[in-house]
């Protein structure tokens, strides 16, 4: 048997950013596996064309992980804000001022929008900057509705709100409470994803996921443990294959 452990897939260690993704990050995370994305990547002759094919306005290095890659997608997800002036502003309205947003800042424009994403602990916001918003003026913000119910308008207020509100110093890290088991699922679907692309087998991705000990125990030919692979492996391949765009919410 092939000795795994050395591999880039198998410590998960590797993987516990993906429990603090958005949706629209965890999109990238599959897409960018994709043999064929990575093939156009490489290949690309005419960017937008090709781009467009995979929901994205401009190509993205797939050897950028969501930590530093800014895709730029579709419009349409409820989790981008955008900020426009505000026409009638009261005399306390929040003055955009683009030097106190906390965190790691990035701008791109993808010939029609100017985009900023910013990043600081326990927070990721999304924003399309109108094009007569300049600094120091008042300003608005608006949503997409979901395709589906969701949360995300409600927590994507809050950080609005916490925007408007931002402290001059931000703390560098924030305590954050256990992971969801949605949020472990994606971890787990990422590493078997990984595996899977690399050669391993279902027993091979086990070991690497549970630990040795849990597949010597657990290994059985209609076990729990076994299917629970097969499941996590097949849904990253379904997610990689396109399922991506369900989490990004292309049209």
């Amino acid at each position: 048997m092939v000795d795994r452990s050395a591999e880039p897939w198998y410590p998960t260690a590797a993987y516990l950013y993906v429990l603090h993704l958005d949706d629209l990050a965890l999109a990238w995370e599959y897409l960018r596996r994709h043999p064929d994305y990575q093939r156009a990547w490489l290949q690309r002759g005419s960017p937008q064309e090709v781009a467009s094919s995979w929901g994205l306005h401009l190509m993205e290095d797939p050897a950028l992980d969501a930590r530093d890659a800014h895709p730029t997608w579709f419009a349409g997800h409820p989790c981008v804000a955008q900020l426009h002036p505000d026409i009638d502003p009261p005399p306390d309205a929040t003055e955009f001022e683009f030097w106190r947003i906390p965190g790691q800042k990035h701008l791109v424009h993808d010939g029609r929008r100017l985009m900023l994403a910013a990043r600081w602990p326990g927070c990721c916001l999304r924003l399309t900057l109108a094009p007569g918003l300049e600094d120091g003026m008042a300003y608005v913000y608006a949503t997409r509705t979901c395709i589906v119910p969701c949360t995300r308008p409600c927590m994507l207020r809050a950080e609005m709100d916490k925007l408007a509100t931002v402290p001059e110093e931000v703390p560098a890290a924030a305590a954050r409470p256990r992971p969801t088991q949605t949020a472990l699922q994606e971890l787990h679907t990422l590493q078997a994803l990984d595996a899977t692309l690399a050669g391993a087998s279902l027993r091979e991705v086990a070991e690497g996921l549970f630990g040795t000990e849990a597949v010597l125990t657990g290994w059985h030919a209609d076990g729990g443990l076994r299917s629970r692979v097969r499941r996590l492996v097949r849904r990253g391949l379904a997610l990689m294959r396109g399922g991506y765009r369900r989490l990004a919410q292309l049209q």
